[in-house]
């Protein structure tokens, strides 16, 4: 039987990355000791209050079908609290739920590419964009971003990446895996490009709650933006609710609309009891986010002070979110072979980091999933790895 040349185009190297993930879950499963850090959830539960709103509403019934695009009040918070952050006024209407922020990449590709049209992207960037891409039947066009100067953009590259055919602009602030906050004055940039040539802009928010030194700034509150950006955010990493899969697309009425009908024969609308947990979590936000961000806080440091110890080891102090990049090149094995002889001799499970782009070659991406001492122990088994390579 024969399948569509779309659906195989979304399988690669960035799509199968995560098979190391899936052998020390499945250690971990079996009780072997292992240091799960290869994927961006964390260990900690979803706070109480959130949990009980959900459990509440699950005994009340809230269990039938729900809203396609959200329910009014979940989206007017939503619409108010981006308000609040980025100084522009956000109608409810311009809000509509998502899976979790990959499905808002992937709702968005589908409603505003076509066969043909290039999307530029800087690299290194999340797995799944090119598959989201390729499944509009678009092009995915990486731009380099240099290592050297700490993964920032290189604004002149992204405007020469330009063409007739480009159609938008994808990238996220802050950047997972690099944990880059974009400045102003790239976003600016960015901004002035995507007015002069007519450019969608993509804007992935998902950190956005997690910045350390750097203020985060959201693209859309730029001049002439706000009628060209999709702004991308989630519920999954400021307040520990990977699981529940609630992400949200901010958006120009017709686009939100289009998203509309794409989730009506999609999604078909999330759960009602995790709607009810969502606004919670909204309410909570204030104490919930700013403890969640001093316990990644205090997590990179523990990190950044053991690795940045170990000679032939290269650490990048992130400004946002959970993870840290970690150049490896120095102990002359490949990222491919560094991750899965780490796991080997020491059990402890990192991400090749080269699958984000060819830019993270030699970089290793590795979580804050683990509490503190958790940390410091897979810390000092890497150390004991690279000693011996």
């Amino acid at each position: 039987m024969k399948y569509s040349s779309r659906v195989e185009g979304l399988q690669g190297r960035r799509t199968s990355a995560w098979e190391i993930h899936r052998v020390a879950q499945q250690a971990a499963a079996k009780g072997e000791d292992v240091i799960v850090l290869s994927v961006g959830d964390p260990d900690f539960a979803t706070p109480a209050p959130i949990v009980e709103r959900a459990i509440d509403a699950l005994r009340g019934g809230d269990t039938h079908y729900s809203a396609v695009s959200g329910r009014d009040p979940l989206r007017a918070a939503i619409a108010s609290e981006h308000s609040r952050m980025s100084g522009v006024a956000v109608a409810p209407a311009n809000v509509i739920l998502t899976a979790g922020a990959q499905n808002g990449v992937f709702a968005t590709s589908l409603c505003l590419l076509e066969a043909g049209d290039e999307v530029i992207v800087p690299e290194p960037m999340y797995l799944t964009y090119e598959a989201c891409v390729r499944a509009a039947g678009a092009t995915l066009v990486p731009v380099p971003v240099d290592p050297a100067r700490a993964f920032h953009l290189d604004c002149d590259a992204l405007e020469r990446a330009v063409t007739s055919r480009t159609k938008a602009i994808f990238f996220a602030t802050p950047c997972n895996p690099t944990g880059v906050v974009m400045p102003r004055a790239d976003l600016e940039r960015i901004a002035r490009v995507a007015c002069e040539h007519d450019l969608w802009v993509l804007s992935d928010e998902v950190y956005a709650d997690l910045t350390f030194e750097r203020e985060h700034v959201s693209i859309m509150s730029l001049p002439g933006m706000a009628e060209r950006t999709v702004t991308l955010g989630s519920l999954s990493k400021s307040h520990a609710m990977a699981g529940w899969r609630v992400g949200w697309a901010i958006g120009p009425t017709q686009l939100i609309e289009h998203m509309g009908r794409l989730a009506l024969a999609m999604l078909y609308g999330l759960p009602g009891f995790i709607q009810q947990a969502a606004q919670t979590a909204l309410q909570e936000k204030a104490r919930i986010v700013d403890e969640m961000r001093e316990i990644y806080r205090r997590r990179r440091d523990v990190v950044f002070e053991h690795l940045s110890r170990i000679p032939r080891l290269r650490c990048l102090l992130p400004e946002a979110g959970m993870f840290m990049m970690v150049d490896v090149s120095g102990t002359g094995l490949d990222t491919m072979d560094f991750t899965w002889r780490l796991f080997r001799a020491q059990g402890v499970s990192v991400l090749d980091a080269s699958a984000f782009g060819e830019t993270a070659n030699g970089f290793v991406r590795l979580g804050f999933v683990v509490d503190e001492a958790r940390l410091a122990e897979a810390c000092k088994r890497i150390a004991a790895f690279v000693a011996t390579v």
